[in-house]
């Protein structure tokens, strides 16, 4: 027998999995397989069960290659129904794809099928799901037409796994890598098939492409770090498809085939072995990971200052109020805070100091703050990027429609409001923060 898991629904037990179990051992005198794979019933976007007379039936045929919603209707009209149910099945076609179903690719549908969890409820199949795995596919591709453009013609591959970086956000992403492959073996081997692809697409999504690469393109105009920087791009886009080969076999095999690879290698993604936590074990840095992760709750509350000022391409001065044991790695994270928050230059204060145009730390117009985790203060500096008077009037008429949205949900009741309420009260308080810095207490302009 090939395998050793069979996975199929539930209902399909007595009708199939049964008989094969029977029969194999007539022939064999050995069971076909030792664990049986139950997933739950896929049913429609609604949780009613596909049904012909319904309309709501999705050929996997029409999301890998899209359909209209015509081309959708001609095939129901082709179908033997009863006049009623397919009046009733052309509506509910118009009402689920009014402009027909987008083109997603095989490799989409199938993350979004094993993006669910098998062993709870019953899928409930939204091609909306699809949609957003054929953008995350078109992510990766982009990802690693950079990583190729990055390594250039005379680059010299050498095994992913032997890759030994030394720059922080280096160390970080491979770091992020080898838990990623660990957790995605963890989960397989439990059968969980949803958490490894949620471990795949975490990483290449939110490790990878949104702060990797980022930080990579000012690190590869440096001549002294950019071989180690295209070493660290490689290792983790050929090991990357690999991970994500059993979900995405077609993008996974079309792009590392595109990858140099250093002798020997096998001819096809297919014989490649599948990444080894234990072989990666050597990249896990959780010291690192901890830095990275105080660093991106600044980048996150320098971006919150950012977007609440609208800036927008503008690169303001950036100040730090941090404890001292941590003025060590920030420094050395400081380009990487400064590619990601979209800030210029920075400087690093001692608890108790405020930020300062000059060289003595003084209390100086200007500079917004807020908040970026125990002890530590993000300050920006917004002279001749915003006028006072129109930032203080645009924040008051921003806090007066929350007010008026929070009195309208004043009497709402379950958890949907509740969140929104939460959400509502926490940009409320942003809000009077930034009020409170550009018009403090006890200025006689205030009203």
């Amino acid at each position: 027998y090939p395998t050793s898991v069979l996975e199929t629904g539930s209902d399909l037990l007595f009708f199939w999995v049964a008989r094969m179990v029977m029969l194999g051992q007539q022939l064999t005198g050995r069971l076909p397989f030792s664990q049986v794979l139950l997933h739950s019933l896929v049913r429609d976007t609604h949780g009613r069960k596909m049904s012909k007379s319904l309309g709501n039936v999705i050929d996997p045929r029409d999301v890998i290659a899209g359909a209209s919603l015509q081309e959708l209707q001609d095939k129901l009209h082709r179908r033997i129904l009863d006049p009623h149910e397919l009046t009733v099945a052309a509506e509910g076609q118009r009402r689920q794809f009014p402009h027909g179903i987008p083109e997603c690719g095989t490799d989409a549908l199938r993350m979004a099928l094993c993006s669910h969890n098998v062993h709870g409820d019953d899928i409930r199949l939204d091609v909306g799901t699809a949609l957003s795995y054929r953008r995350f596919c078109n992510k990766i591709w982009n990802a690693v037409k950079f990583v190729l453009a990055a390594l250039g013609p005379r680059f010299v591959p050498q095994p992913s796994e032997e890759t030994v970086p030394q720059r922080p956000m280096d160390r970080w992403v491979l770091s992020q890598l080898a838990q990623a492959v660990a957790e995605c073996g963890r989960r397989m081997e439990a059968l969980e098939v949803h958490g490894a692809v949620a471990a795949v697409h975490h990483f290449w999504l939110r490790s990878f492409c949104d702060v990797y690469l980022e930080t990579a393109k000012p690190a590869l105009r440096d001549p002294g770090a950019g071989d180690e920087t295209r070493r660290t791009l490689l290792s983790c886009a050929e090991l990357g498809l690999r991970l994500l080969a059993p979900f995405a076999p077609f993008l996974a095999e079309e792009l590392w085939q595109r990858l140099p690879r250093a002798a020997p290698a096998p001819p096809t993604l297919c014989l490649a072995p599948f990444p080894d936590a234990a072989r990666l074990a050597h990249w896990r840095c959780p010291e690192v990971e901890a830095e990275v992760a105080a660093v991106q709750e600044v980048v996150r509350a320098a971006r919150g200052l950012r977007d609440l000022f609208r800036l927008g391409a503008a690169r303001p001065p950036v100040a730090v109020r941090c404890p001292a044991e941590a003025r060590d790695w920030l420094e050395a994270l400081g380009p990487a805070l400064q590619t990601l928050a979209q800030v210029g230059p920075l400087q690093l204060l001692p608890l108790g100091a405020e930020p300062s145009p000059g060289a003595e730390p003084e209390l100086g117009p200007g500079w917004v703050g807020a908040p970026a985790g125990p002890d530590t203060h993000v300050y920006l500096c917004l002279r001749g990027l915003v006028d006072p008077a129109a930032a203080q009037a645009q924040l008051r008429a921003r806090s007066r429609s929350l007010r008026r949205h929070l009195e309208t949900l004043g009497g709402a009741q379950g958890p949907p409001s509740q969140q929104q309420v939460a959400t509502l009260r926490s940009e409320l308080a942003r809000l009077t923060r930034a009020l409170e810095t550009l018009d403090p207490p006890g200025d006689p302009n205030t009203q």
